[in-house]
Formats: structure tokens, sequence, C-alpha cells
């Protein structure tokens, strides 16, 4: 197809209607006398068509460049409009909402699960977007960022400090992409930490009610009059100290029976390391006489097919025998059993502290100590382990 028809003569002098330069571009003049460039190609056997901008903004030997460049990409089977709508956004300075948009999902499979990105974006959605969610990162300044966390720094402290460390990541992101300069207004050392009262001086520290632990055999007695699973559950979850979810998204192929272990893999840890659990006579004995439900791989399967149970089951079953907030029993919860488990470590048995806290596979808070710890004291747990199940059993 012949290229270049058009002069620049015929360009400035062209009438109303559409004006062929060759191999695909034209020059498009309205009636009023407005004049653009249209180029046409064909991608994956379909017709398109495109803007090149106006005459005489773009002028003839412009729009020849540009549809030769687009004419390129169709013929490798590169989109040129979406191309063209990719290198806009590079060149143009994104918002906050856009760029936390990609680092999160940029990051999100080094995550551990699917619920820790919607609170990232449930928090960012909360307290950022209103502030500085349609700002261009590079007009972001400390006064911004002091908006967003002084309301609720002494209310609502540890929500507070997460909020300032997901924008100060969003920030990096944008820096490391050229967006901003390096110098961050949420970075909280050197910066927000001489602005804004030291967490740890502010918040109220929550922790779960726990059970006393001379109470906790006669609230076994209690929950061994239930067959449901979420006694079942609630009942291993004491034996073995574990967290709520570690016991409701066990999977039988977690457990040796053999040789009385469990198994729990790295991505279900919350120190993102695997934790073995050697099993009492007592967990054994529970486990061994827990159904197995076809199509269902969880040790405790909830009532949807292929899916454990709730994570307010155990919760609800503590309700029902008047425990809770509102209960007569006292306002305890499953989570504070593993607190009922450590004071009975530290005050009844001489079991070393740092067994109760392998036990509670809790992270080694000394760096040193942690890189020269190699074993996980596996045999002393069980040991541990099977006096606690006796201790909760004998009492009955």
């Amino acid at each position: 197809m012949a290229i270049h028809k058009l002069s620049p003569r015929k360009v400035a002098t062209a009438e109303p209607g559409k004006h062929e330069d060759g191999g695909g571009l034209r020059l498009v003049v309205s009636k009023s006398g407005a004049k653009k460039w249209v180029l046409r190609f064909t991608l994956r056997s379909k017709r398109r068509e495109m803007g090149l901008g106006n005459f005489p903004n773009t002028g003839l030997a412009e729009a020849r460049r540009k549809a030769e460049n687009y004419r390129k990409m169709a013929k490798e089977g590169t989109d040129p409009i979406h191309a063209r709508e990719l290198e806009k956004q590079q060149q143009s300075t994104p918002t906050f909402t856009n760029c936390a948009a990609r680092y999160i999902q940029s990051h999100r499979r080094s995550w551990r699960n699917a619920k820790h990105a919607r609170q990232w974006v449930s928090t960012l959605k909360t307290y950022a977007r209103p502030v500085i969610g349609e700002m261009p990162v590079d007009e972001i300044d400390t006064h911004h960022i002091l908006n967003i966390l002084s309301p609720i720094w002494s209310t609502k402290t540890e929500t507070a400090k997460r909020v300032q460390g997901r924008i100060e990541n969003v920030l990096d992101f944008a820096s490391a992409h050229k967006y901003r300069d390096e110098a961050n207004p949420a970075r909280w050392r050197g910066h927000l930490d001489k602005l804004l009262a030291k967490p740890s001086k502010v918040q109220m520290v929550t922790h779960h009610p726990a059970m006393p632990y001379e109470q906790v055999a006669k609230f076994m007695v209690a929950a061994q009059d239930y067959s449901s699973m979420s006694s079942k559950a609630l009942q291993l979850l004491i034996l073995t100290a574990t967290r709520t979810s570690e016991v409701l998204n066990a999977e039988w192929h977690e457990i040796d029976l053999v040789n009385a272990t469990w198994t729990i893999p790295a991505k279900r840890m919350k120190a993102s390391r695997e934790h073995r659990i050697p099993l009492s006579h007592q967990a054994l004995a529970l486990i061994s006489n827990l159904p197995s439900v076809k199509g269902n791989s969880f040790v405790f399967p909830g009532m949807k097919p292929g899916r454990p149970l709730s994570n307010m089951s155990l919760l609800q079953f503590m309700r029902g025998l008047g425990y809770g907030p509102s209960g007569d029993k006292g306002n305890y919860v499953p989570h504070g059993f593993r607190s009922s488990f450590r004071d009975w470590t530290g005050e009844v048995t001489s079991y070393p502290r740092d067994v109760a806290e392998m036990a509670l596979a809790h992270a080694i808070e000394n760096k040193v100590e942690a890189a020269y710890r190699r074993g996980d004291l596996f045999e002393k747990r069980r040991a541990m382990m099977q006096d606690w199940a006796d201790y909760i059993y004998l009492r009955n």
C-alpha cells in the first residue's frame, strides 16, 4: 500500500472529509474545519482504529512517526491502544490508591493468607484513602500522614501503627519506581518517632481472657458431655495448647497416629515455621475416635463440603456453656487456654521456660539464640504435654 500521499500543504488546506496518507493513516476534517489524525490497523484479524492527535498540534511528520511505530506493534501482535495507555500511566505520577493497589498485587503471593491482603485493603481504605487516596504520591507530605494517624494514635494505637507501616511501605514502593523522592514522610524511625508518642506508652494492652489453670479440668468435664465437632476441637486445642486456626484447619495428612505426632506446616503457623506437636495419650485417643468424612480432608469438617468448622464455632460453644463477655461463668475465650497452659508450666511444674515457649510455637526474641537454636526440644515437650493432659484428666 502506497504511503506518504499527503503533503504539508495538502494537510493545511484539506477540506472536510477523510484524506488518506496511506498505511492506515488518515486525516479527518470535520465540517467545522477541525482536523485530527486517525490510524486504522488490523490486530488478530480485527480492524481497529485509534486517534493520533489533532492538527496542527500534531504535524504530518509526527503523525507518520506515530503511525509507523503503532503499525509495527500491531504487526508483532501488540495492541497499540493498550500499549499507549500503559505508557501514559508510567509517564504520569500515580495516586496513592493506585500505588497501594499495585503494591498489594505485587506482594500478595508472599503473604500468609488472603485475610492479610483484605486487612491491608480495609485499613488503607478506611484511614488513608479519605486523606491521601486521590493525591499524586509525590505530593504527600508529613502533615498529611499526621492528619491520618493523630486522631487514632491514642485510641486505636495498634491499628494506627499498622496503618503507618502500610503507608510507609507503599511510599517506599513509589520511591523505588521513581514516582517520588526517597524521603518517606511515613517513616517511623528518625522521623515520626519524633512527632508521635511511642506506641507502648499510649496503648492499653488487652490480653485474651484466660481461664485459671485450676479450673480447666472442670471445664473439660463439661465439654466432654457434648459430642459435637466444636467440643472435640476445643478439647484438642486445650490438650495441645494450639491456636484456634491451627486446630480448625488441621488436616488428616498432618496427623501421624503411629508416632503420636501432629505436624503443622509452616504456611499455617504465625511464625511461618513448621511446628511439631507431641500428642498425649488423651489427645491421641480423641483424634483416633474422630470420623473421617469422605471428600473432606479436615480433621474437624464443617457443614460446607470440603471446608472446616467456622472460625466462630469454638467461641460459640464456650458461650453456650456460659462463658464469654456476657456469660455468668467467666469472660474466657478459646485462645486464653494457651495462657492457662503457660501459667501451669510456670507455677506448677519445673519445666524450663524455653520448653514451654517452644510448645506454644513462640518465636525466639533473642536473634543470637535463634540463630544457634536448631532443635525443637521435642522429647522434653512430649513429657510436658503428657503431664498437662494428666493434670487435666486426673483432676476430673
